[in-house]
């Protein structure tokens, strides 16, 4: 049996005990859903986990399988890391306190915040450019 057939059929299984957890839920119809509630929030990661830990088997193995989007993956990765590195070196560390001098959040944590921004701003300057650059490359054509 192909892997297709078994995702096929994990697929089916999960759809009718997720229909048959929603009639048990819309059976009990007093208002009193919190154990059905808890249960369906457990199966809900179940299924997510589930779903995540096919995909990166699935994309793992196609990177080992082909040895150049491997290479190009890792660069790519290589690039992301750098623009990393630029953000958190030049980003602001200082601690931020409220109108009563009381720290709200540490430097560390500050830094990371300013962090995660700065490399948003580059990255969304770098697709901002490629896109007008390209829009004016194929508008000369």
């Amino acid at each position: 049996m192909n892997l297709h057939k078994v995702t096929k059929i994990a697929a089916l299984i999960i759809a009718v005990l997720s229909l048959v957890f929603l009639a048990l839920v819309m059976a009990n119809g007093d208002g009193n859903n919190e154990s059905w509630i808890s249960a369906l929030i457990y199966l809900s990661y179940v299924i997510l986990f589930a779903c995540v830990a096919i995909v990166l088997i699935y994309v793992l193995k196609n990177l080992f399988t082909h040895k150049d989007t491997l290479k190009r993956t890792l660069i790519t990765l290589g690039i992301l890391a750098g623009v990393l590195v630029i953000s958190y070196v030049v980003a602001d560390g200082s601690d931020v306190y409220n109108v009563k001098k009381e720290l709200l959040v540490s430097g560390s944590s500050s830094k990371w915040v300013s962090t995660g921004l700065n490399m948003t701003y580059i990255l969304g300057t770098v697709a901002l450019g490629s896109l007008f650059f390209f829009m004016f490359k194929n508008a000369k054509k």
